[in-house]
């Protein structure tokens, strides 16, 4: 290939919004030419390798809005130390189908068992196979919705939870809300109704939300919108933070 027909395969890929094949023209030629490619085999190359480049840089950009503490994944979580959990439940909801579906997942159990790892991995999984995801925890949705509701900015403010394909909602029932703060909660969870997916951890039973939500009717109309397309996932195992905590004990008693 001549460096002007370089150069200007360059600029048309540039045009077109194909930064990779411009980047690497030269690359690809070179394994056509050492593969001795026909023209499909070529184009099928070139295309296959910038709609990779571009669904990793959609996924890393959708990770950076997502708002995620962290990066977790399915392969992390140590599913031996919660012999109650059914793993095929958990990599069930990997597939993402009730995504698909605009249902909702709910991992429920006390403090530290991992729930929001999963929550997270799932989270993950559904930005890399193309949905749009926001992580919150309650307590910040309830905060942020209050102030934007005083500065007159509810609608707007609300649009930010109803967006994504996928909202998660770390730590319901941490802190017991208000009732006017309960009817926040409510606007977005049936405004989602089955129009997205919500994946929510707490560790409150669902028969306990009538106290978190500070009205037992509110909670029902909460829950029936919930739970009508959802999976529970209950998790009762014991704290992986308490089992690292006692590792680390163990060792420094060792070392003593």
């Amino acid at each position: 290939m001549s460096e002007l027909t370089g150069n200007r395969i360059r600029t048309t890929a540039a045009k077109l919004g194909l930064p990779h094949l411009a980047e690497t023209i030269n690359e690809f030629t070179r394994r056509a030419d050492e593969g001795k490619l026909g023209y499909q085999d070529f184009l099928d190359l070139v295309l296959s390798e910038e709609l990779a480049v571009r669904d990793d840089r959609r996924f890393r950009q959708g990770l950076r809005l997502s708002r995620l503490p962290h990066h977790k994944t399915l392969d992390e979580y140590d599913f031996s130390f919660q012999p109650d959990l059914d793993p095929r439940k958990v990599k069930d909801l990997a597939t993402l189908s009730f995504v698909e579906a605009k249902a909702n997942a709910a991992l429920l159990g006390p403090p530290g068992v991992g729930k929001t790892h999963i929550a997270i991995a799932l989270a993950v999984a559904a930005c890399r196979a193309g949905y749009s995801i926001y992580f919150t925890s309650l307590d910040d949705m309830v905060r942020n919705l209050k102030a934007a509701e005083a500065a007159g900015r509810l609608t707007s403010k609300l649009r930010s939870y109803l967006r994504p394909s996928v909202l998660v909602v770390d730590e319901v029932g941490y802190q017991p809300l208000e009732r006017a703060e309960a009817n926040l909660v409510f606007q977005v969870i049936s405004k989602r109704y089955e129009k997205g997916s919500i994946i929510l951890t707490s560790n409150k039973t669902f028969s306990e939300w009538g106290q978190v939500f500070g009205d037992e009717v509110l909670a029902t109309a909460i829950l029936d919108r919930l739970l009508h397309h959802c999976e529970v996932v209950p998790i009762n195992g014991p704290s992986y933070r308490l089992k690292n905590r006692l590792q680390a004990i163990e060792r420094e008693t060792d070392v003593a």
